[in-house]
């Protein structure tokens, strides 16, 4: 009856529009009156423990990261360099995009941050291009989920931090899933632009203009080298990564590309302060949510009757997949891997999976909610940049979800795509 309450009255919220941070904080407190086990100061006990740990503080540093890098101008050479690789190719400039992505996502962490700071640039260009609205719109609000599978990224902070799992092996592992996710992109906007006509760039590549495109956009090439190289040969903790970022951004932003103006800056700081107070109030009450669970012992429940179904390792796991998509069609990631985690991380350890394989499947899992309705920020995000309607976008985006999914079936069962970065580095 509890865990009827405690879902039933988030579910309810939800439907309410009321935002999931909020929610989720309601239903705990709504169910904690209802049972009577818990006295009222529990959720505002969890409020303030589960933001107080150094690991946590990666977020806020990862976010303002983005904030500072996606004005200051490395977007725009990120893309040159990707345009100078593949702009003549048929469908160059949707390709361009999605390396573009790729490229961000090693920098901001965050799905959102990409869209944005892509999407602005790349959405009016493809049309300018001939590109279909929608399809520009759906290639970006798509790639900009990569932004959370290729390290840095503020998912695998805290499911590093829920699981208690290495962030630096989550990070190590993310990399190969990202570009298979991003391959798969290419090859549907590939086959997309072929049979719409979409032609690439009458200029050919060259050595020289890829040399050009790559030296101007050197130090912004250099920010995910410095993170993950920093912190997988030892020399500071994802945290401290993060805080390296910050001072390297500034540094390149403002000194060396001189994008970003003095005068711009507490504009960067009052947005990035923003997004990451929603964040923590997530991670907040998620937490709470959580540990309500836990002293239920509903995750023990959950395992025991998924586990009643079959004892075949095949099935639990996609049992898991279909529950973790269907959640991530409606909860915003943070707060699902808060809550999941201690509930579907023991399972798979008991049928054999690696949680920093595990933990790589689960953010693959969710990073499709970005772009599927109803919830999908990146549509939202999208969408607002565009004007595309949010239903024409979401037709638009199937194809993607599709090449996602089977680059998901692929990571699921070849667990080396994976790990094998992470053997390599012990």
């Amino acid at each position: 009856m509890t865990a009827a309450v405690l879902f039933g009255s988030f579910a309810l919220l939800l439907l309410l529009s009321v935002p999931i941070g909020i929610s989720i904080g309601l239903a705990t407190l709504i169910t904690i009156f209802f049972s009577g086990t818990l006295p009222v100061e529990f959720l505002a006990k969890e409020l303030v423990t589960s933001v107080d740990s150094f690991p946590l503080m990666a977020v806020p540093f990862f976010i303002l990261a983005g904030e500072i890098m996606g004005k200051g101008g490395i977007s725009e050479r990120l893309f040159n360099v990707a345009n100078a690789l593949v702009g003549n190719r048929t469908g160059g400039f949707a390709i361009a995009t999605i390396v573009t992505c790729m490229f961000f996502a090693a920098i901001s962490g965050s799905g959102p941050a990409t869209v944005a700071a892509i999407g602005g640039i790349m959405i009016p260009a493809m049309v300018r291009q001939g590109y279909d609205k929608k399809f520009a719109t759906a290639v970006v609000a798509a790639a900009g989920s990569i932004g959370v599978i290729i390290p840095p990224s503020i998912p695998m902070v805290i499911y590093g931090v829920t699981g208690n799992t290495s962030i630096g092996d989550l990070f190590i592992a993310g990399i190969v899933p990202g570009i298979l996710v991003g391959l798969s992109m290419i090859v549907w906007a590939y086959y997309y632009s072929k049979k719409k006509g979409y032609k690439g760039l009458e200029e050919p590549t060259s050595l020289k203009k890829v040399w050009k495109a790559t030296w101007d956009a050197k130090w912004a090439l250099l920010i995910p080298i410095i993170i993950l190289g920093g912190i997988y040969g030892g020399y500071f903790t994802p945290t401290e990564a993060a805080v390296i970022a910050v001072v390297y951004g500034l540094f390149a932003s403002m000194v060396l590309y001189k994008e970003l103006k003095f005068k711009e800056l507490p504009k960067v700081l009052i947005d990035s302060a923003l997004t990451t107070a929603t964040v923590l109030i997530i991670v907040g009450t998620a937490t709470a949510f959580g540990r309500f669970l836990t002293i239920e012992q509903i995750p023990n429940k959950v395992a025991n009757a998924m586990m009643s179904i079959s004892s075949e390792p095949i099935i639990i796991i996609l049992l898991i997949t279909v529950l973790l998509l269907f959640v991530g069609m409606f909860m915003d990631t943070l707060a699902a891997i808060i809550i999941l985690t201690p509930i579907l991380l023991p399972i798979a350890i008991q049928i054999g999976y690696d949680p920093v394989h595990f933990g790589i499947l689960m953010i693959v899992n969710l990073a499709i909610g970005f772009f599927t309705p109803p919830v999908g920020v990146n549509l939202f995000v999208g969408s607002g940049i565009s004007g595309v309607s949010m239903g024409a976008l979401s037709r638009a985006v199937m194809p993607f979800v599709i090449a996602m999914l089977i680059t998901l079936i692929f990571l699921t069962f070849v667990p080396q795509l994976s790990l094998f970065l992470v053997g390599l580095g012990k």
